[in-house]
């Protein structure tokens, strides 16, 4: 304030009784903020193919079956099923008529089992996503 100014009172003398109002002024910061873009970001998203190969070893049993034929006459049955190493035997008869009954073994049937492995390659088609992030610093003056 200059002291030129006489509403404020100073270098004014008062006289007795006199009343004079002087102004008491007060500055006060006041903050505030606002929203500035300062850039933008964007994503993306491909997938990606790959083919890839893998090798796998795969068992498969295989079973022969043969018919040997018996054609012999035989006092009992023999067993209907029987093991003689890796091969399954299952006998087969019948009745004939005869002057007397008999069984005749007619033929018996052998199962083998054989085993292979083969090396095989499998083509499979793989997918897998790759996310790209960039940021456009335009407008980044504040």
């Amino acid at each position: 304030m200059s002291s030129n100014n006489d509403d404020s009172g100073i270098g004014h003398e008062f006289s007795s009784g006199e009343t004079k109002k002087i102004p008491v002024i007060e500055e006060k910061l006041v903050i505030s903020s606002k929203v500035v873009e300062t850039g933008s970001v964007s994503v993306s998203k491909k997938v990606l193919e790959e083919e890839v190969f893998a090798d796998a070893t795969v068992t498969s049993e295989e079973v022969t079956i043969e018919r040997k034929e018996i054609n012999q006459y035989v006092d009992a049955a023999p067993a209907p099923v029987r093991q003689e190493g890796d091969i399954t035997i299952i006998s087969v008869v019948k009745e004939v008529l005869v002057v007397e009954k008999r069984l005749m073994l007619v033929e018996e049937i052998h199962i083998k089992k054989h085993q292979h492995q083969d090396q095989k390659t499998y083509s499979q088609v793989l997918r897998k996503e790759e996310v790209t992030i960039s940021r456009d610093t335009s407008g980044m003056d504040i």
